[in-house]
């Protein structure tokens, strides 16, 4: 580790935390319906698009109708972009030529990008064509962000409402999302990183002499080399401000196209957490208690901090592996890292984005030491509530906060309160759905590789490492996070399927629960604080709540770890 390392973490902290505040203002206004200094140019094109669609957006729905239309509005969005990878060989805009996408293949990736997981088995620019990372991937980029944060918006209706069975309407919420937050950001930042040099064209790929020729496998001479190019920095900017992560190369954010110099890289990192860390000030606000999200802030931050030390530290410490053979590693583990952001802007990305639900990488996991690897695993496995997915994260972490007043008060023998409402048997099985079914998911889907013939032929590594690239690839899928170790061969049938089901299931099945537990508090009365009541925006609810999250996720998945980075590092330092 370096002080200069530090430095440039600290100033990406600080810049995190300015930017909350005026955002996460603005996202509250945006969804209470109140002026928020866009609406003379966004107001008309609101209107128009409620009038196209056949939208009243005074009607509001019941938690049952709400989800009905979200997930009924997410299949299409699925069947759409699987129709489209499997017809772009007939679709203009595909100046490369690429036939169809494989069944499998486009079965996981309609899933995967509908489901906010944009998990990625397929090279970017040698699949698919311009048409279908435009108004396919980079579409659905938008839209699978805008569904998170509608839940969000639901869920703290839920907390504000008294004795009423809506949560507000699907369809607003979705549009306003996308047109007055996810639009301009993303245009915005597209600019940015358009005078860095990342990539904006629908040009054809083009070929460049070599400056001095190589050899092949062949021994033949090669003296021109392929660039590819496209419309990448369009999607680059909503992938990262909608978590979604998914690159428009297969390297993704390691790739020069998709992230030329420091200051893109700074943009793209700030870029994963701004909206997730902003929205918790938006609870706040929308409440009407600030205190109240600056302590879920609180939260995140104390869980994350650590994590992303001690990646830092283990990354800094170079790979045990080559010092077992006295090779100096005076920079740190620099293998699968780009020299250009170094040891600490590595894992600076890896542990934002794993903590995000983003899935993005501008280094190689499957590079990083045992240990340094392990924090981005068990980040995901967390349930991706450390800052999380836009929505996604915020609204798990709330369901999280349920079950810790419930735990208070199962210790002093009160029927638990979380925002003026009684925590019932309702919510606590909701809740309980909430946590368990990805890690179900998770471990299951990991079970079922490692005992098949079908899943154990994609691992290239026959050791711990092999079985933490597994375990990492279902830990992804089932928390919609999509980053990869990169070492499983997962473009297969088998992989396709299972990780496509894993992805589905542990997207909608935790939205359900969640709008559940919304339309339950919306119908409850407010219950004004007693003596008894215990404070949620306190130093305390705060420590309770990391160590409910941290038990957990040790509960669960300390087995699983023990198995493949724990043993990784045992038999390293042997």
């Amino acid at each position: 580790m370096t002080a200069n390392g530090w430095e440039q973490i600290g100033f990406y902290l600080i810049v995190l935390a300015l930017l909350v505040k005026p955002l996460g203002i603005y996202m509250a206004r945006v969804y209470e319906g109140l002026p928020c200094g866009m609406d003379r140019v966004l107001v008309p094109v609101e209107g128009l698009l409620y009038r196209l669609c056949g939208i009243r957006r005074e009607e509001e729905m019941s938690w049952q109708a709400y989800a009905g239309a979200l997930l009924l509005f997410s299949l299409a969005g699925i069947v759409l972009l699987y129709l489209l990878q499997r017809l772009q060989g007939f679709l203009p805009l595909n100046p490369q030529g690429f036939p169809g996408v494989s069944p499998d293949s486009a079965f996981n990736t309609a899933v995967s990008f509908g489901s906010n997981t944009n998990w990625q088995g397929y090279g970017g620019e040698t699949t698919m064509g311009y048409l279908t990372q435009m108004a396919g991937l980079a579409v659905q980029n938008f839209l699978s962000a805008a569904t998170g944060m509608a839940v969000l918006v639901a869920l703290i209706r839920g907390f504000k409402r008294r004795t009423t069975q809506t949560i507000g309407n699907f369809w607003v919420d979705l549009t306003r999302t996308t047109l007055y937050i996810l639009l301009p950001l993303s245009f915005v930042l597209a600019l940015l990183l358009v005078s860095q040099g990342v990539v904006q064209n629908l040009s054809p790929y083009q070929k460049v002499p070599l400056l001095q020729a190589t050899y092949d496998a062949e021994g033949n001479a090669v003296v021109e080399q392929i660039l590819p190019l496209g419309p990448a920095a369009s999607q680059v900017a909503i992938k990262q401000l909608g978590t979604n992560g998914g690159g428009f190369f297969n390297t993704n954010s390691s790739h020069p196209f998709e992230n030329p110099t420091p200051f893109s890289n700074f943009l793209e990192m700030l870029a994963i957490l701004l909206i997730p860390a902003a929205l918790c000030y938006t609870f706040g606000r929308m409440i009407g208690d600030v205190r109240q999200g600056l302590a879920l802030l609180a939260v995140m931050t104390l869980v994350f901090l650590p994590l992303l030390f001690f990646c830092y530290l283990s990354e800094s410490r170079g790979n045990p592996y080559l010092a077992q053979y006295g090779i100096e590693q005076t920079l740190g583990n620099l293998e699968g890292k780009e020299v250009r952001f170094g040891v600490a802007n590595s894992a600076l990305w890896a542990a934002a984005t794993t903590a995000a639900s983003n899935g993005s990488v501008n280094s190689m996991h499957d590079s990083f030491s045992p240990l340094g690897g392990m924090v981005p695993m068990w980040l995901i496995q967390l349930g991706e509530i450390v800052f999380g997915g836009v929505g996604s994260g915020l609204y798990g972490m709330l369901t999280f906060a349920i079950v810790a007043v419930f735990v208070a008060g199962l210790m002093v023998g009160r029927t638990p309160e979380y925002l003026g409402k009684k925590i019932e048997a309702f919510e606590m099985k909701m809740a309980a759905l909430v946590i368990l079914i990805p890690a179900a998911l998770v471990l299951v889907g990991t079970a079922v590789a490692v005992t098949s013939q079908a899943g154990v032929a994609g691992v290239a590594n026959p050791s711990p490492h092999g079985f933490s690239e597994i375990l990492y690839a279902f830990s992804s899928a089932g928390n919609n996070n999509g980053s990869a170790f990169a070492g499983l061969s997962v473009n297969t049938p088998f992989y396709n399927t299972l990780l496509g089901l894993v992805m589905l299931f542990g997207r909608f099945g935790v939205m359900v629960p969640v709008l559940a537990i919304a339309g339950s508090l919306a119908a409850k009365k407010q219950v004004p604080e007693g003596a008894g009541t215990l404070p949620t925006h306190t130093p305390l609810f705060v420590l309770l709540l990391v160590g409910v999250i941290v038990l957990v996720g040790a509960l669960t998945f300390l087995p699983a770890l023990a198995l493949g980075p724990i043993a990784e590092q045992m038999l390293a330092l042997r």
